[in-house]
């Protein structure tokens, strides 16, 4: 284990006589890891009302890095978050005794868009030999994901890449000069590159294959009280994802717009056909062992887990499934 499941441990160990407990109210306190049409379902659903028909209220709030929209759930400021699943990998790896459950997925590729300060037609990744790639946090997906995909490319021992810089400050470092490439989420990267400040030169996602990259998440504590609510959720979200799929972008991009306000109407049609073009959202909030287990090697890879995790330990599929079978 090394910073972030350090991070985790120490913040259960702080918070974790606060632990969030049952709610008898129909709001439910949501956390996410970032705000980004990578998500789009669950903002379709937001949008949409379709939380309001299932009777639920969800109050919205931003973690800015899955180590701090863990540490919201573990500590009860938060119901469930959407994370990365490698934050309860983490957990599970040092044994805790509140350990947070996995129980819907939202995405199966990785979501970022590698924006250079040049634009390069002709791209390809062993022209980031010697170059500075602003990765995100150290032990997050992001980061993760991408040194897998410069291994795989062969330059991962000669690309710089810079873990230094805050998640959330990415952006603005990159944008005051700091690296030679970033990489962003959408709308973020759409509206970067429609100011003319860069260009996109590759998607991380979709080189990088299939693999759970985002998920709900709550304390196994939480779940057991409000299993209906959770699945009152879930079934909410796979409405957002059914209309994200069936519906003209257009109108999708309508269901979006009142939660991304700075960011301009084709910016989010951009966002919405680039991510459909990868497939980056899974069509059931069932996780597969099998993409689990490239989670797995994908962290294993990164140098951030010294042991297996068995997939029961984070992962109950037992509310994704009874979900799917209202949409059979």
């Amino acid at each position: 284990m090394k910073t972030t499941s350090l991070l985790i441990a120490i913040a259960l160990a702080i918070v974790l006589a606060f632990s969030g407990c049952g709610n008898s109210s129909n709001k439910i306190k949501l956390n996410e890891v970032t705000h980004s049409i990578f998500y789009a379902p669950l903002y379709v659903a937001i949008n949409n009302g379709y939380f309001e028909e299932e009777g639920l209220e969800i109050e919205l709030t931003n973690g800015g890095g899955s180590d701090k929209s863990m540490i919201s759930i573990i500590s009860g400021q938060a119901d469930i978050a959407l994370l990365g699943p490698e934050t309860a990998v983490y957990v599970a790896a040092q044994d805790s005794t509140e350990q947070p459950i996995i129980f819907g997925q939202l995405t199966k590729r990785d979501g970022t868009l590698l924006i250079g300060r040049n634009e390069e037609p002709n791209f390809q990744w062993s022209d980031l030999a010697g170059k500075e790639i602003l990765g995100g946090r150290r032990g997050g997906m992001p980061a993760m994901t991408l040194q897998y995909v410069l291994d795989q490319n062969g330059v991962g021992e000669t690309a710089n890449v810079n873990l230094d810089v805050a998640f959330d400050m990415m952006v603005s470092a990159f944008e005051n000069g700091t690296g030679d490439y970033c990489t962003m989420f959408e709308p973020t990267a759409s509206d970067y590159i429609a100011a003319g400040k860069g260009y996109m030169v590759a998607s991380i996602g979709q080189e990088s294959g299939e693999v759970p990259y985002t998920a709900f998440m709550a304390t196994s504590t939480w779940l057991e009280k409000n299993e209906d609510k959770a699945e009152k959720f879930l079934t909410a979200v796979v409405k957002g994802y059914e209309y994200l799929m069936t519906a003209d972008v257009e109108d999708v991009a309508d269901a979006l717009m009142p939660s991304f306000t700075g960011s301009t109407r084709t910016s989010i049609k951009n966002a919405i056909v680039s991510y459909k073009a990868i497939d980056a959202w899974v069509d059931t909030p069932v996780m597969k062992e099998s993409a689990y287990q490239n989670l797995l090697n994908i962290i294993q890879n990164a140098g951030e887990l010294t042991k297996d995790v068995p997939f029961n330990k984070v992962v109950d599929n037992t509310i994704a499934t009874k979900v799917m079978a209202k949409f059979a």
